[in-house]
This record gives C-alpha cells, sequence and structure tokens, in this order.
C-alpha cells in the first residue's frame, strides 16, 4: 500500500477513536451533564446513577479521547467539556439528531442494545 494510503487508513482509524468516544450512552450522559460547567466526579455519579467505577473509566475514556479535561482543587477533580467546539459538537448532534431521528428509530443494523 502506498504510504499516503497508510497516512490516510492511519488518520481514519484515530477519527474512529474519537467518534466512540460519543458512542455509549454513560459516556454521553457524562458529556451532556458536563457541557454547560464542570462537575465533580460524585456529581456525575449522583446524576448518571452509575457506579463511581463505572463512572471513572468513562471519564478515563473521554479524557483520552480528548473530549474532557479535569482539574484538581484540593481533594476534588473537577472535569468539564475540553473547549467551546466540543459543546458545539453536541449541539450539532442534536440538530442533525432531530433531522433523522424517526429513521434512527427504525434501523436495527450493526446496533447493541442501548436500553440499559
Amino acid at each position: 500500500m502506498k504510504r499516503g494510503g497508510y497516512v490516510i487508513a492511519e488518520q481514519l482509524n484515530i477519527k474512529v477513536k474519537f467518534i466512540r468516544g460519543f458512542g455509549d450512552k454513560t459516556r454521553l450522559q457524562i458529556l451532556e451533564y458536563i457541557k454547560d460547567g464542570e462537575k465533580t466526579v460524585s456529581q456525575i455519579v449522583d446524576n448518571v446513577q452509575a457506579s463511581q467505577s463505572n463512572i471513572s473509566q468513562h471519564l478515563g475514556c473521554l479524557k483520552d479521547c480528548g473530549l474532557i479535561i479535569g482539574r484538581q482543587d484540593g481533594k476534588y477533580v473537577y472535569y468539564s467539556l475540553r473547549n467551546e467546539k466540543v459543546k458545539i459538537l453536541l449541539s450539532m448532534f442534536d440538530e442533525v439528531f432531530a433531522d433523522v431521528q424517526t429513521d434512527v428509530a427504525c434501523c436495527d443494523r450493526h446496533f447493541e442494545n442501548v436500553e440499559g
């Protein structure tokens, strides 16, 4: 394969990793919850209603994907969106989803049960 093709394939792989950050119900709940301001882990746990270890794993994924940042203040870590662009992207998802919501609801290919 040509080097140029490898670079494009690698960029696509990285883009897929980035998009997977949004592709989990719990991670999306976290992102939606912190989009209007930073929150502590315990606030996120209470809002999302998941275990602290589960939330911590998802926060780690979101940090690794470059979507959120953490700020230490004493014994607390406050999590927030990395920047305004992530917030805009979440809003854009909502806008596009409003247009395709019926089609998405009818699609049963390649999707896991997202109810739980």
